[in-house]
């Protein structure tokens, strides 16, 4: 999988902040857990299993912070790195990194990371990284591709299977097999459209060839990309990690073994592993199955600093124009961009991150003001802010969604702003509430901390920096406000050093070009064109001949026996109880009470009904939903209601929900889910703010006084405008769920609400409420849904907090509920449900919405049982054993598309997806054939067990203690039920019977493609053109 830069909307936040509130401690048991008092004792120079504790620099330590134990140690033979955090966490997590220096844009390292999880020297078979999935109760599987470095985590709470993926993972990255014909299917390949036809055309083929089509077809990721290029112009930064598509053709099988024979060698890899197993294990096991097979060498694989500018520079790039902008006269992009320190500078780089963050983050900060407020764009860059991915940090700040005509204002805004901020330097409270969401991030906890830990240590480690020092945050804190004190403007020389002063700043400007798509086919069929006139009549046959190999490979059932697996009798036949009370609020809120050891935090959830509200004003739930802590409340305007929100929370959001009956598919729930967390010292300053927000948001107050003003109509439309940017760029990254959302929508009476709520539906009504020129009528409709939503009456709430603070937070949802006025006396059922009108009748649908991308997102779905239904179980199974033993090699290995399978989802839909697909039609085929193998029972009883296990992997992944109780707070599904269906997958034997849910003429489906013109489907009249 390849990682680019782009930072959406809503997460301005710098990489390092942003990451630090992903690595908070899962657990708060004692810091002198079994593993933590082992790895204390280990001294410098001690021998482990042919590693060295280090002497120099490093030694076994605590780190408070994060309540874990750290050792670094060095292999003796290699050189090759290794990191240990013992912490009091069953989720163990390993991962292997490489520094990956490509100097083209031929994705070499991108695919090499798919090639060398096809089959390796001890495990032959083809694919054992998917066929894995089924084999274990993996909490996490994959491998990433940066623009430096190359990453291979897993994660699991089973000590067996931690050594099976350890021993398939060390096999998979040190001895591959790196057979050509799997270059051929990962990386790309010449090949005729139908492989068994030699008269069909010849064209390109492969699985990141596609990958990457479609990730370039996101404006956005175009941006990203040529940012970081322009910027960092002398190296390996200069091109792209995971290929250019234009480009990929260029790479040679020769070419991609010398890659790794160059760059996955011990001495230029970094191990890492967490968790509460031992230590020695994981030590013996990575000597003996990889490293004692090596002898240190030199990798030659360091980046060197970037030579720094003397003078600024400008570049222009296009993209392709984006049909569901909410202004199509401005969809210009401008950035100014500034290339900062040495990332292995930790506290430098901290103080950077800090800095980034009061420049750009939320609307007190003075380039949020200066940008975003006048509305000359939609929303910043993609990319923005802090960006610590790269060997010297940088910083990025602009706008997308400009007309050309403004370009200029912009950049003049920008360079007037950084004045400014050195003139006047930053409010204290808002430093203040910057250290108090570190403080927040410090106590939250996450369930996927190792892979957090070790995706925010990644790249420094990876320049030699000391990964350590990166966890050591309160100390960073602690010199922070010491730098403070002694030079009240130690902010503001940073900023003048950085940014006024530096010369190494680029402006890069992005158009649309209408013509762009089909420049880039026509270049591609160039590229093509001269591949196949150099073809020699014995090239030729030897493509269509390995062609048919490659076919005829993909298309035989393989001997996975090889591959080490777990048993069913592995996993635990009883889950681990989640005890819950129930009380009142007042004499009508139900309370749900859930003690859990959330390390200090409290986290509050209120689920308000939809059920009175009116149809029409349904489709603004979403609008309601974004803007509710974001336009003022009480006597705070929207910039102080944000402020008193970071000083004294960890954040207060709204969402919609439609959740399906677990019994009945015609019965649902709709509502509203409002979620907010604080430490326990800022319980009643939470549950003010959400009073204020629900007796008296300033929206409300001023419509009964009629006292609207211009300045809340144009924050509504800024907020309108942002929204409406990044619903629009989120489409090619998420096109799948979109298809499989409007290919549920008749299905279900939830279905048409998923739609209107999630779907492609909102985000074109949201494209045209940005359009709009006046938004009072909007704002006027916002105290309506409020009124409908916002009491007593319809709501009930949840606490996750200690034992301890059980009753003090009792008490404070006591006085919030009898704060919020009543507005009905008759109190409706706490889990109010709604039929829709008797005799429901699901209906098929096909709607093919043509998108300029270069590929495909497919979804198809099919009306079957709710979650109580003895056959849901065997659904699930059927849904992850079609995806391993049928659509994966249909869809992906033969079809090219980066992702596809089926999956039965809880709302009782069995949906099949595809993502980046360039076959789309093929891909519908495929849907229909993996039924039919089903039917034919072409598969055995170790099948259906290897997808119990992927089954277990989910319905047993760890739960964080803010999220404990959620299952039965929302969906009402108990301890109780869960372990029902626990029992019915282990029961399932057989899913032949399935087949009655999802055969053609048993079933009611729908489906949706988002893609390109598709000539096949526009002569079809069965399908509806969007």
């Amino acid at each position: 999988m390849w990682r680019n830069q782009v930072r959406s909307r809503g997460k301005l936040q710098h990489q390092r902040e942003s990451l630090m509130g992903e690595i908070l401690p899962f657990h708060t048991r004692s810091s002198c857990a079994a593993q933590e008092k082992k790895v204390l004792q280990y001294e410098p120079g001690q021998q482990l299993h042919g590693f060295t504790v280090q002497q120099v620099g490093f030694t076994a330590s605590p780190v408070p912070d994060l309540s874990l134990t750290a050792v670094k140690l060095t292999h003796d033979r290699t050189g090759a790195q290794y990191l240990h955090v013992a912490r009091d966490d069953p989720n163990n997590l390993f991962s292997v990194q490489f520094r990956t220096t490509p100097m083209d844009s031929t994705g070499v390292p991108h695919i090499l990371e798919h090639t060398v999880l096809c089959g390796s020297e001890k495990y032959p078979c083809r694919d054992p990284f998917f066929k894995m999935l089924n084999r274990s109760l993996s909490t996490f599987m994959n491998a990433f591709t940066a623009s430096d470095y190359t990453m291979y985590p897993f994660s699991t709470q089973n000590a067996k299977d931690f050594q099976n993926l350890l021993s398939v993972y060390l096999d998979a990255v040190f001895f591959p097999c790196l057979r050509e014909l799997d270059f051929w299917q990962e990386g790309w390949r010449l090949e005729h459209e139908n492989p068994s036809d030699l008269n069909s055309p010849l064209v390109f083929k492969g699985i990141v060839f596609n990958e990457m089509k479609g990730a370039f077809a996101q404006s956005e990721s175009v941006y990203a990309q040529h940012l970081q290029n322009k910027l960092f112009p002398d190296h390996t930064y200069s091109v792209v990690s995971g290929g250019e598509p234009l480009a990929i053709p260029d790479l040679s099988w020769e070419q991609l073994k010398q890659f790794h024979a160059t760059h996955y060698h011990p001495s230029n890899a970094k191990f890492f592993t967490y968790g509460d197993m031992p230590l020695e294990p994981h030590l013996q096991q990575i000597n003996e199955e990889a490293l004692c097979r090596f002898d240190q060498i030199e990798p030659h694989t360091v980046v060197p600093p970037q030579p720094h500018w003397n003078q600024p520079r400008e570049h222009h790039v296009t993209c392709g124009p984006d049909p569901l902008a909410p202004d199509p006269s401005k969809q210009n992009s401008l950035c100014v961009s500034y290339l900062l320190g040495d990332i292995t500078d930790s506290f430098e780089s901290f103080t950077l991150s800090l800095l980034s963050s009061l420049m750009v983050n939320g609307p007190n900060s003075p380039l949020y003001k200066a940008l975003i407020e006048p509305k000359i764009g939609t929303d910043f860059c993609s990319v923005v802010g802090y960006d610590g991915s790269t060997r010297e940090a940088s910083f990025s700040v602009g706008l997308q969604g400009v007309a050309e005509k403004d370009m200029e204002t912009v950049k003049q805004i920008i360079f007037q702003t950084i004045d400014e901020i050195i003139a006047a330097g930053f409010e204290e409270e808002r430093i203040e509430a910057l250290l108090h969401k570190i403080e927040v991030q410090m106590k939250h906890q996450s369930t996927n901390f190792g892979l957090s830990l070790a995706s925010y240590i990644a790249p420094c480690w990876n320049h030699d920096g000391d990964p350590i020092q990166l966890l050591k945050i309160s100390d960073s804190v602690a010199q922070f406000k010491k730098c403070l004190k002694d030079n009240p403007r130690y902010l503001q020389e940073k900023v003048q050093q950085y940014f006024k002063d530096n010369t190494h700043r680029l402006m890069l400007s992005m158009s649309p070009d209408e013509a762009y798509f089909e420049k880039r086919a026509k270049t591609e069929q160039e590229k093509l064109q001269q591949k196949i006139q150099s073809l020699s009549g014995s090239d030729r046959k030897e493509i269509y001949d390995k062609g048919l190999q490659l076919l005829s490979i993909q298309s035989t059932s393989q001997d996975a026996s090889c591959l080490p697996a777990l048993k069913v009798s592995d996993i635990a036949p009883t889950l681990v109880p989640t005890p819950v009370e129930m009380g009142n609020a007042g004499t009508c809120v139900p309370v749900q009470y859930c003690p859990q050891p959330t390390n200090g935090m409290v986290y509050f959830r209120a689920m308000c009904s939809l059920n009175t509200l009116p149809d029409e004003l349904k489709v603004y739930v979403p609008l309601f939903c974004n803007v509710i802590t974001k336009l003022g409340c009480g006597t705070l305007d929207y910039r102080q209601q944000a402020q008193q929100m970071e000083l004294k929370t960890g954040g207060m959001v709204a969402s919609p929900q439609v959740i399906t009956d677990s019994a009945d598919l015609d019965i649902y729930e709709q509502g509203i889910l409002l979620t907010s967390s604080c430490l326990e010292r800022n319980m009643s300053d939470m549950f003010h703010l959400w009073s204020k927000i629900f007796n008296r948001p300033v929206w409300s107050w001023k419509q009964i006084s009629r006292s609207f003003t211009l300045e809340d109509v144009e924050r509504l439309r800024v907020l309108v405008m942002m929204a409406a940017q990044e619903l629009s760029n989120g489409i090619s990254n998420s096109g799948h769920r979109y298809a499989m959302t409007r290919a549920g929508r008749t299905l279900t009476p939830a279905g048409d609400l998923h739609e209107m709520f999630g779907g492609l539906d909102q985000v074109r009504f949201m494209k045209r409420l940005a359009e709009m020129s006046d938004l009072s009528a909007v704002l006027r409709k916002l105290p309506r849904i409020k009124k409908h939503v916002l009491n007593k009456d319809n709501m009930r709430c949840a606490i996750n907090a200690t034992s301890e603070k059980m009753s003090e937070a009792s008490h404070e949802v006591e006085k919030f509920v009898d704060r919020i006025p009543t507005i009905k006396k008759d109190r409706r059922p706490s889990r109010a449900t709604i039929m829709e009108e008797a005799g429901f009748k699901p209906c098929q649908m096909k709607t093919y919405f043509e998108l300029p991308f270069p590929v495909s997102y497919a979804g198809e779905c099919v009306r079957t049982v709710p979650f109580t239904h003895q056959d849901y179980g065997s659904l699930c199974i059927l849904g992850r054993m079609m995806t391993a033993k049928f659509l994966h090699g249909e869809i992906r290995e033969k079809g090219g598309a980066y992702g596809g399978g089926a999956t039965m989802g809880y709302g009782g839909l069995f949906s099949f997806y595809s993502y980046r697909d360039p076959n789309s039609t093929q891909t519908l085929s495929a849907f229909r054939a993996g039924v039919e193998w089903a039917k034919a029972g072409k598969f055995c009883q170790q099948d259906v067990d290897e997808a119990k296990l992927s089954v277990f992997s989910a319905v047993d992944a760890p739960v964080a203690p803010s999220d404990k109780g959620m299952d039965q707070f929302l969906s009402g599904v108990s301890d109780e039920l869960k372990q029902k269906h626990r029992e019915q997958l282990f029961a399932v034997t057989n899913v032949v019977s399935c087949y009655r849910y999802l055969g053609i003429g048993q079933s009611t489906g729908g489906v949706a493609i988002l893609g390109p013109e598709n000539e096949i489907i526009k002569k079809d009249p069965s399908w509806v053109i969007r």
